[in-house]
């Protein structure tokens, strides 16, 4: 009946397209490089607000260049508006800097291995949101693939805290800058993951040009922000590039194309997809690190490497069945 058709836009397919398969793919090998990449290849002297905006830049130019390759640039001047801008693109992205400042108090005020296991909560808020505003259900196997998934996320944040040594001080400082924060911010990254999917599904809009209103709306906001920060001391002291050589701009487009590559898949396999992309690359980092650094594994990782490969078979085998009574 024609009647379910619009539903059935809302609900992801059961088998993601080998074109989905292929930016999942190459995000989760971007996503677990970009930390050695930028490690070898950016310098501590250098700017972090500084390398953000120009990734920020870079990503908007691949952006529209891809627009301008796919035909959808020159549908721009007509169908452009202010009001859907800032409704598809504005308030994911200011959610998105309010997340990230969040996340930057919790940092200071928890110590590592706290702050990576409830930071992986957000694959959980994800799925509830997705559910709130799309209606996309998830089956009894898809939950529980959803919690393999935050134990193998938990279990790497362990292997990888673990080393790491533990703040101490006040528990009312601690709990209230340091847990309510990371929780709220968990919260606001699925709110912000679900509007996203929202946006480019339901009201199609290109992931493309999301990512250039996002990266305008966060780059305006990390402007003003160094008015006051330590970096925009900084860039005043030192300049905008202090610190910067030919081979740092290798980390920033690298980055920049991850950007890009997060909007697609969330445009095309939703974010609770994107969850698995994003627990699957902390293998690759760790894999790259033994390759590069001769780093082993931790037993942590090897434990969590096979919860990963289940809980993605397990979600992608088991989808959601719509009943009649439903349709």
């Amino acid at each position: 009946m024609p009647a379910t058709k619009p539903k059935a836009s809302t609900q992801n397919t059961a088998k993601m397209s080998p074109r989905v398969w292929f930016y999942s793919i190459l995000l989760t090998l971007q996503y677990g490089a970009q930390p050695l990449i930028s490690k070898r290849f950016t310098k501590r002297q250098v700017i972090v607000t500084s390398s953000v905006l120009t990734c920020e830049i870079a990503k908007v130019a691949c952006a529209l260049i891809l627009m301008a390759k796919d035909g959808s640039l020159k549908k721009l001047a007509k169908e452009w508006t202010l009001m859907g801008s800032l409704t598809a693109s504005g308030l994911p992205a200011a959610i998105y800097a309010l997340q990230n400042s969040l996340l930057q108090i919790s940092y200071r005020n928890l110590d590592s291995l706290t702050f990576s296991m409830l930071n992986q909560t957000k694959i959980f808020f994800t799925a509830l949101f997705t559910y709130i505003i799309l209606r996309q259900r998830q089956s009894i196997q898809q939950i529980g693939a959803l919690f393999l998934l935050i134990m193998a996320a938990i279990l790497l944040s362990i292997g990888e805290g673990s080393s790491k040594g533990s703040s101490s001080g006040d528990p009312e400082q601690i709990l209230f800058y340091g847990i309510v924060p990371v929780l709220v911010a968990s919260v606001l990254s699925g709110l912000a993951s679900a509007l996203c999917q929202w946006a480019s599904q339901v009201k199609k809009r290109s992931s493309y040009l999301m990512t250039v209103e996002m990266s305008i709306v966060g780059s305006l906001c990390l402007l003003a922000s160094t008015s006051k920060s330590p970096d925009g001391e900084a860039i005043r002291r030192h300049g905008f590039f202090y610190g910067w050589t030919p081979l740092t701009l290798i980390p920033v487009v690298a980055n920049s194309l991850g950007g890009i590559l997060v909007g697609l898949v969330t445009s095309l396999a939703g974010g609770v997809r994107k969850g698995f992309v994003i627990v699957s690359a902390l293998l690759v980092t760790a894999m790259l690190q033994f390759l590069f650094e001769g780093k082993p594994p931790s037993v942590y990782c090897l434990v969590a490497l096979p919860l990963v490969i289940s809980s993605i078979s397990i979600y992608q085998k088991y989808p959601y069945q719509v009943k009649k009574k439903e349709a």
